[in-house]
């Protein structure tokens, strides 16, 4: 069999994937007793493996997600609230499909940022584009970008992905225009797309942080009766280290 002119034109064709499994094949005595259906069907799974491991590492990559966790690592033993059916849930994604939204609430150290970048990175293998954004980071960009024309593009770059997640959102009270910075947002992802916010204010408080009450009502309107709420309660679950931000 012409094995190298195959590889190369495999490659060629940038079927980096068919490639491999080709070779693999190719040196695996066994495979001598498979049909040509079972040959190709082994081999196209090869470059569906590779492309969608491609796809998860660039949306990775775009996503920007502070830690690197994985729902698989969620520490359910932990005394801290966390209802491991309702995660469990959450994990299947299917409430991104549905543009819902999750909040988790709870003091410093429970691990809202990491079970927020774990459901972001399951967002990613599931095939959705993912944006994460430390609140204050994000507005302060958004004061920058009101100040040099950029201000249209970037409140676009945060309506564009399926799921946005605010991190660390509170606990000060928001200026004019950060509230209607957050209005912006909000209503450009309503029933188009997801957000995940994680806060130390309970939900309860967030229309005093907001200030204004007309848009209060209209933000948290749009955000909280269509989220999944997640009150996190307990110790630190890890001791902060020098210069080191808790979740």
């Amino acid at each position: 069999m012409l094995t190298h002119p195959t590889l190369e034109t495999l490659h060629a064709l940038g079927l980096h994937g068919c490639a491999k499994g080709f070779k693999d094949l190719e040196a695996d005595p066994a495979a001598a007793s498979l049909t040509h259906a079972d040959w190709l069907a082994l081999i196209l799974d090869h470059e569906v493996t590779l492309r969608r491991q491609k796809r998860f590492e660039a949306r990775a990559g775009r996503a920007k997600l502070r830690q690197a966790a994985v729902v698989e690592d969620v520490d359910y033993l932990a005394v801290r609230g966390l209802d491991r059916t309702l995660f469990l849930k959450l994990a299947a994604c299917q409430w991104i499909r549905d543009h819902r939204h999750v909040i988790f609430t709870g003091k410093t150290g429970v691990g809202k940022s990491w079970l927020a970048c774990a459901l972001g990175h399951k967002a990613c293998r599931e095939d959705f584009s993912v944006l994460y954004q430390r609140a204050p980071r994000m507005f302060a960009a958004l004061d920058l970008a009101r100040g040099d024309g950029r201000y249209a593009k970037l409140l676009a770059s945060l309506a564009r992905p399926d799921l946005l997640i605010i991190d660390d959102w509170g606990p000060q009270m928001i200026t004019a225009d950060h509230r209607r910075d957050l209005m912006e947002i909000v209503e450009d992802r309503y029933d188009r797309g997801s957000l995940l916010i994680t806060s130390q204010v309970p939900v309860n408080r967030w229309h005093e942080i907001i200030g204004d009450p007309t848009l209060a009502d209209a933000i948290l309107d749009r955000i909280v009766h269509a989220a999944y709420r997640i009150d996190l309660d307990g110790e630190s679950l890890r001791k902060p280290q020098p210069g080191e931000e808790l979740a």
